[in-house]
């Protein structure tokens, strides 16, 4: 299933929900520029620092539920030897 990408007023909404800056890195822009007066990169680029966000948000829950479903086998491990030393006595 192909996701729709977001564009205009849409892309930017988003951006700013997911703390994604919608300006240019650029190293000769003073400290405390104004970020109204600095430049803003294309659309293409905020969609791809989306997309880029979007993709460690769902890296960053997977890796989470990987380490609950390994603290429920660890668990479930240590109930089987449980169970299996309980029946040998």
């Amino acid at each position: 299933m192909k996701k729709i990408l977001l564009t205009g007023h849409e892309l930017v909404e988003r951006a700013a929900q997911l703390g994604v800056s919608i300006y240019r890195d650029d190293a000769n822009v003073p400290i405390g520029t104004n970020p109204i007066m600095a430049p803003v990169v294309s659309e293409y680029e905020i969609q791809r620092r989306v997309i880029e966000a979007e993709r460690h948000i769902s890296e960053h829950k997977l890796w989470i539920i990987a380490v609950i479903s390994t603290a429920i086998a660890l668990i479930s491990a240590f109930a089987a030897w449980a169970a299996v030393i309980s029946k040998s006595c």
